[in-house]
């Protein structure tokens, strides 16, 4: 290992520099660049920490017309040891991608961070849950590869344990295999797990404004870094008060990179993440007795029976096909194939409905 690589090693490992990050970036390296970590993204321009600090840097050599390839927070890059002004060279092949679609009439993705290892949804217990809400999110956290965490902010508002209880049930069962947490930032209670959760690697702070991210951060982070503002008594809800992506390394090991306040959350390409927030729905959909069951009224439908059965709630399958529609209308945008194959489906559906209204017709005579 060579001196500009042990310092580098040194100065990086708090930000989540390893053997593959450093495998990955000897060719850079050989051309005499440095390797940094983007800690935040304005206007064409970055913050790359590096082992010689943070530096300025201009994106323009790697700002492809693909906005899912723009320099984003959380990337490792290639930056020149001087120049002015000093340009990102390359960034290196991300791990994972927290990706959304944006709310434009493109329907372009949107990244927010990269290179993430938990993806930590933040949910307020100051106003009504919106489980739907939290579906949304934790599809998005899957598909990007990272683990999702569900924290329950302000747990502080919800004085009796035993409500308190009830409402981290409500959201287990929205979210299996996630852990979910009840935090008071106030307080400091539950901030312990949490902090170990995120310390092993990189965590993105997710949800509306409002939420609590911000309190959230300063707690983990042992001082106030990020603005803090009131909340609305009505409903909870706030005003942005992070208004840039912003990686910070925290005390106790790990990163956490905080984010503005999401008010649209749209799913970009997120199938495999639906499948996996909804994992009971698709289990049982394997016994239904077709297996292109669209669980609406089909004879040997596994998914209705459990609904009848109270097994399942019905909100769980309206909100799965909900989620699922969205994620098709995306992908069919810009995937050809993919909409000639829901034009397909569209057609034989149908083609059985038409069929058992004129068989309906046919017994009414």
């Amino acid at each position: 290992m060579t001196s500009t690589t042990a310092s580098a090693f040194s100065a990086l490992a708090p930000y989540g520099w390893d053997e593959d990050w450093a495998d990955a970036f000897a060719p850079y390296g050989a051309e005499g660049l440095l390797p940094g970590r983007v800690v935040r993204v304005d206007r064409g321009q970055c913050d790359v920490v590096t082992a010689d600090g943070v530096l300025r840097a201009d994106t323009a050599f790697v700002t492809p017309h693909d906005p899912l390839r723009v320099v984003c927070t959380g990337d490792w890059v290639a930056v020149e040891p001087d120049g002015t002004p000093r340009y990102v060279r390359t960034c290196l092949p991300r791990r994972t991608a927290f990706v959304r679609s944006t709310s434009s009439k493109r329907s372009e993705g949107q990244i927010l961070a990269a290179n993430v290892d938990h993806a930590v949804v933040a949910v307020s217990l100051a106003a009504d849950l919106e489980l739907a809400r939290i579906e949304r999110f934790l599809a998005l956290a899957w598909e990007s590869g990272a683990q999702p965490v569900v924290v329950l902010t302000k747990a502080d508002l919800v004085p009796d344990p035993v409500t308190l209880s009830h409402l981290v049930q409500d959201v287990e069962t929205t979210a299996p295999g996630v852990p979910v947490l009840s935090v008071s930032a106030a307080h400091g209670e539950g901030l312990d797990v949490l902090g170990a959760v995120v310390s092993g690697g990189t965590a993105v702070l997710l949800g509306q404004s409002g939420a609590g991210k911000s309190t959230l951060a300063n707690a983990l982070l042992g001082e106030d870094v990020m603005d803090v503002r009131a909340t609305r008594d009505v409903d909870g809800k706030g005003r942005h008060t992070t208004t840039t992506r912003n990686l910070l390394a925290l005390p106790g090991g790990g990163v956490l990179i905080d984010t503005p306040g999401l008010r649209g959350v749209g799913l970009w390409d997120a199938g495999d993440g639906v499948g996996q927030v909804f994992a009971e729905i698709e289990e049982l959909a394997r016994d239904c007795r077709f297996h292109d069951c669209a669980h609406e009224s089909e004879p040997g439908c596994a998914v209705l029976a459990a609904i009848d059965g109270g097994e399942l709630p019905a909100r769980r399958l309206e909100s799965y096909r909900k989620l699922l529609r969205e994620n098709q209308r995306i992908v069919a945008k810009t995937d050809a194939r993919m909409r000639a194959e829901i034009r397909k489906e569209w057609k034989r559906r149908g083609a059985i409905g038409k069929a058992a209204m004129e068989a309906k017709r046919g017994g009414l005579r």
